[in-house]
């Protein structure tokens, strides 16, 4: 569970050390009993008409890099949902296009890097971060943190997945080229992956150190891998970003996608929260977990539009799934989808709000 505060490397001002501390999503992270706190991965836009409106002729990256949009987008749902914690507004890409990698994302398709990172000619160019780099999302961070009045959670992407979009040059149904590389050059491998993992480490740490209350690192397709490959080429990197935080004290949450078969493997670095899928039941989760370690999760995304009948059964039966947790944040199982009826979500949050203990 999360760290004791006392000693923790924050600045006095933080809002951990301010009053935040006793707030449902960081009781429930350190497993101490509370109200059962609920926020949604991709709350910060997609569904929301207002974000539409805020970044219409406005890139995405763009955005990410203006203090002011990211302010404004991540407090949107707060203010419209009632949700008891703010996500970053940003991108998983953002410290690797500050790092000086040449890419964009593409509407509809996603990240798309320009030369692909497949030797160590090509890693070689992958720099440290510099948070000269990133001056404007610790703003935007700061923004945040002076207006919302539920924790803020900061996030970056895994190793892995970063290490993904690389090799592959963009999304990939089934990383081909980056299970061969694994393979075939594993100590080129080590070396992307470990340089990977102190960009989002240090992006992590800017966060926090900024305001943040707790992080997350997006593991998104670590589920393409086995176990086996798993343990041997990913978990030691992700294990190491986790490691490096422990310092300042904030609840860590570890998600993937469809990572059922790994939900062990993700919950023995040091974390406070697993994040599980819609693919594998809290109670299995669970199991697999251990009995140390809050779960969040893990409404299907797609039920918000099945109706209120069958919504509103399935968030009872996940919040009394929960109830037999050490923690539990309730989630979804993947990120909002863009055809969302926001006024759906809004109705999830009184829901879970109703049915705390």
């Amino acid at each position: 569970m999360a760290e004791d505060l006392t000693n923790a490397a924050l600045p006095a001002e933080h809002p951990l050390r301010t009053g935040m501390r006793d707030a449902p999503l960081l009781r429930a992270a350190a497993g101490r009993p509370g109200p059962r706190p609920v926020w949604f991965m991709r709350q910060a836009g997609r569904s929301l008409p207002e974000y539409r409106r805020i970044r219409e002729g406005v890139p995405m990256l763009r955005a990410c890099f203006d203090a002011d949009l990211v302010a404004e987008i991540t407090l949107q749902p707060v203010r419209r949902h009632g949700v008891d914690a703010a996500i970053l507004f940003s991108d998983i890409v953002v410290p690797l296009r500050a790092v000086g990698i040449d890419l964009d994302i593409e509407p509809g398709v996603g990240p798309v890097v320009a030369e692909p990172v497949r030797t160590a000619r090509d890693i070689e160019r992958i720099a440290a971060l510099d948070l000269a780099s990133v001056a404007a999302v610790e703003q935007g961070v700061r923004n945040v943190v002076a207006s919302s009045p539920v924790p803020l959670i900061g996030f970056a992407g895994a190793p892995f997945t970063l290490a993904s979009y690389l090799i592959e040059g963009g999304p990939s149904r089934n990383h081909d080229r980056t299970k061969a590389l694994m393979h075939a050059e594993p100590e080129l491998w080590h070396e992307l992956a470990s340089r990977l993992a102190a960009i989002s480490e240090r992006f992590l740490r800017m966060q926090v150190l900024a305001g943040a209350s707790a992080i997350q690192l997006f593991d998104s397709w670590a589920g393409a891998l086995s176990l086996a490959d798993y343990r041997r080429f990913v978990l030691p990197h992700s294990a190491a970003v986790f490691a490096s935080l422990t310092d300042l004290g904030v609840p860590r949450i570890h998600f993937g996608v469809g990572t059922g078969e790994l939900l062990g493997a993700m919950a023995e670095p040091p974390v406070e929260v697993v994040g599980v899928d819609y693919r594998v039941g809290l109670p299995d989760a669970a199991l697999r977990v251990g009995p140390d370690r809050a779960l969040q999760g893990n409404l299907d995304p797609a039920l918000l539009g099945a109706g209120d009948q069958v919504l509103r059964a399935e968030v009872e039966r996940i919040v009394a799934e929960g109830d037999a947790l050490p923690g539990h944040i309730f989630n979804l199982g993947h990120g909002v989808l863009p055809q969302t009826d926001p006024d759906v979500l809004t109705r999830v949050v009184q829901w879970v709000h109703e049915l705390r203990p």
